[in-house]
């Protein structure tokens, strides 16, 4: 097992088909599975580009649930990529739900929000370019000042 300063831990019902997933959505590569008694992941780890995930199932003996059991997730794994497009539509063809369409945004990047089969939001995006910080905040001041 290696792992970086930038390991994240994902926790979700079926990591098995999690893992399968990551793969055909993000071209995942799996490096480590680890099987407790009674058929349960405690350990599968994956790398997309220069990012490591580790993934388990759910561990409610151990308080470790995944999104479903929340209903919902509190945030998002983004991945920065060359061809966001054809990353995007990878990821969609593979069955991810759309929650935030792909568009160019003001701060310069191409980026939208996915969410997987198993519960957990991703963002993709790729950088445009450049923006700064005085006209970034002029701009953030500007899309949120408009009414809803």
């Amino acid at each position: 097992m290696t792992f970086t300063s930038h390991t994240l831990h994902l926790t979700a019902r079926g990591t098995d088909e999690a893992s399968a997933w990551y793969q055909r959505a993000f071209g995942a590569e799996e490096l480590t599975r680890l099987v407790v008694p009674g058929g349960r992941l405690i350990h599968v780890q994956v790398r997309i580009g220069t990012l490591t995930l580790m993934l388990a199932d759910e561990f409610p003996e151990l308080e470790s649930f995944g999104p479903r059991h929340f209903g919902g997730t509190y945030g998002a794994v983004y991945l920065h990529v060359g061809d966001v497009d054809a990353a995007w539509q990878r990821a969609v063809e593979a069955g991810a739900t759309v929650i935030r369409p792909l568009s160019d945004a003001f701060w310069g990047e191409r980026e939208g929000q996915l969410l997987d089969p198993f519960g957990h939001r991703w963002g993709l995006t790729q950088h445009l370019r450049d923006v700064p910080t005085a006209e970034l905040q002029k701009l953030t001041t500007e899309a949120f000042s408009q009414p809803g």
